[in-house]
This record gives C-alpha cells, structure tokens and sequence, in this order.
C-alpha cells in the first residue's frame, strides 16, 4: 500500500496535471496541424508577437495590482536567473567546446511567454499572469539585446533595429508608464486590448505545438543533454538562489520557481536561424526540453510547494 506521504505527491501531480491538461491538448493540438496542413511558423509567429501578446501585454501592465516596489525585486530576481544562467553557459561552452554564439541561447532564456503566460493562466489566474508577464518582458528585454550581443560578438544595427521594431517593447513601455503615472484611458479601450489579449495565451500554445511539428530527425549530441539540464534543473535551482536573495515568497515566489525551470524559449533557436547560424543544437534543446515539460512542470510546482 501507498504510504501517504506518496499519495499525497501522486494526488498533486495528478491535480497539477489535470489543471494544465487545457494547455497541453493545445500544443497537441497545434503538433496534429502542423503535420497534416502547411502553416507557415513565421506567419503564426508574427501574428502573435506583434499583435496579440503586445495587447495582452499592455492591458496586463495597465491594469496590474504588481506594486512598483514588488516590481523592482522582480525585475531584480529575474535578471539574477538570466546573470547565473549566463554564467553556466558560458564555463559549459568553455570547457567542453560548444558554440558559445548558440548553445547559451537555450540555456539562459526559458518559454515564460509562448508556454509560461498560459501556464500560468490556467494555473494562478489573473494574479500569476500578471507576475509571469513582468518576468517575460524583462527576458525579453535581455534576448533583444544580450541575445543579439552573444550571437554577433557585440552590439550590432540590426539588434538595435530588431529591439525598437518590437511591438512588445513599446507595449511593455506603455502599460509601465500608464500604470505607474496613472494615467486613465477609456474603459471600452481597455476592454478591447483585454479581449484582444486574451487570445493570446492561447494562440501562443497552438504555435509552440505547430513549432515542434517541424522537428527533422538528426543525431542528437551530449551538447543537448547537457543545455535541457543547465536549462531546467540549473534554471531552478538559480530561481531557489533568487527568492531567497530577494526574500520573495507567497505567489511570487512559486511563479518565479517555476517559469526559471521552464523549457527553453523558442526564440532561442528562431534569432540564430534568421541571422544565418547554426541552429541545430538549440532547436533540439527547445523541442526536448518542451517535450519533457509535460513531466517536470508538475515537478516544479511541486517543489515550489514544498520549499
């Protein structure tokens, strides 16, 4: 018989499960089209970024009960992770003789958009969508810059050109100003951006799905298992390190925990790609490590709970 210690774990995984099941029905859901009809991934892409997230974004930040205080020690927290994250990176690369232009992409930047948003949706409401947008949009914030920093060997035009083009930039910009001088809009306005925002979460499911239809089989090198490990048990154990520094606990707390484990950012293998790198390695990282998400999302909530 099962101890109840054991039940207890099992009784939580299973209700964790069951909460997320909507999200991953959607990524199924968006694997099954991307293999039977021909979508076009940066079609889906763009659509999402520059037109949905950024509505979601604004009336996020608008309308957020997140203190400006409570966002300064986020903000702080979040750039620990991305720092600690870096620097495993970057001894990995230097010892083991991976792409230091590539392999640190999917080891510092995790899905806390396109996966973290709807998780944490589903998972905590408004209150946790709230605090998983501030900690996306501070990433980023980094993957628009040190991101095009590490891939170019410094700054470049196009990163520069990338990052102010980025309706999500000016609408992290916006809802942040409005919010934080109080500035009022109509209230049907408002009501647009938020039902125009809440197809995003999602949308951003559905394309993730789509995105990992388009896997190619390949050989897969030590170089993936060692980046899926840095990314999610390193990225965990990083968010252990922040919340104590910063003393955060409660719902803050747990949001952190879990999206510093989550599965690598498909926009770490997109950004290589567009500017003509190899981007195998990554790619691989995102596909895996999603896939293992199903299991240690749960993990992480738990976890969560337990510390």
């Amino acid at each position: 018989m099962l101890s109840p210690i054991r039940k207890s774990v099992n009784f939580m995984f299973l209700q964790t499960f069951l909460i997320l099941l909507p999200l991953f029905v959607l990524i199924f859901s968006g694997f099954l089209m991307g293999r039977i009809v021909k979508l076009s991934e940066d079609t889906l892409l763009r659509i999402l970024a520059d037109f949905f997230m950024p509505m979601l974004v604004f009336s996020s930040l608008y309308l957020s009960p997140v203190s400006p205080t409570e966002m300064i020690t986020l903000s702080g927290a979040v750039i620990f992770v991305i720092i600690l994250t870096l620097v495993a990176a970057v001894i990995y690369t230097a010892s083991n003789k991976a792409d230091k232009r590539t392999f640190p992409l999917p080891v510092i930047f995790m899905n806390s958009g396109f996966l973290g948003i709807p998780l944490m949706q589903l998972w905590g409401g408004y209150n946790a969508t709230n605090i998983i947008i501030i900690y996306d949009q501070i990433q980023t914030f980094f993957i628009f810059t040190l991101g095009y920093l590490l891939l170019e060997g410094g700054f470049s035009t196009n990163g520069i050109k990338a990052s102010v083009k980025s309706p999500i930039l000016w609408a992290v910009i916006a809802g942040f100003s409005f919010n934080l001088f109080n500035i009022s809009l109509p209230v049907s306005l408002i009501n647009t951006f938020s039902f125009g925002g809440n197809a995003a979460p999602p949308l951003a499911a559905f394309a993730l799905g789509h995105s990992l239809s388009g896997r190619q089989k390949g050989k897969i090198s030590i170089h993936v298992f060692a980046g899926i490990i840095l990314r999610m048990a390193g990225g965990f154990l990083c968010g252990i390190l922040a919340v104590r520094l910063f003393d955060i606990s409660g719902l803050m707390k747990t949001v952190i925990l879990v999206t510093s484990a989550l599965p690598a950012a498909v926009f770490s293998y997109v950004l290589p790609a567009r500017l003509g790198y190899d981007s195998s390695i990554p790619r691989e990282i995102v596909i895996i490590s999603t896939i293992l998400g199903v299991f240690t999302i749960p993990l992480s909530f738990y976890l969560a709970g337990i510390l």
